[in-house]
């Protein structure tokens, strides 16, 4: 399974005041009414999220183009920025010695 299709299977099971959206797919070769509608989302670029109101015409703006775009509650917006936090925290650095130990019969 890709890592497209994994984010994509990403739909939100709870109801939230905050919706968070994301543009996936990209817009050239889009049809004139979703450029319009990821317009007025303030979707530019893929990629890119934006927070919106979970109110009924954005639900129905997210209709037109669900084909475009992952939709997260907050809930899961902040785990999966979590978890990408701690894949990119600093850890400590791998010491490789290359100088061969030398064996205990040698030194005498």
């Amino acid at each position: 399974m890709s890592a497209y299709n994994a984010f994509k299977a990403c739909v939100p099971v709870a109801w939230s005041p905050n919706l968070y959206i994301t543009l996936v797919r990209g817009i050239p070769g889009t049809r004139r009414l979703h450029r319009r509608t990821l317009e007025a989302l303030r979707l530019r670029k893929c990629n890119r999220t934006v927070m919106r109101w979970n109110t009924p015409t954005v639900r129905g703006m997210l209709q037109q183009v669900k084909r475009l775009v992952v939709i997260e509650t907050e809930e899961m917006y902040k785990a999966r920025k979590e978890n990408v936090a701690n894949h990119n925290a600093l850890r400590p650095p791998v010491v490789v010695n290359h100088h061969p130990v030398p064996a205990a019969d040698s030194l005498q």
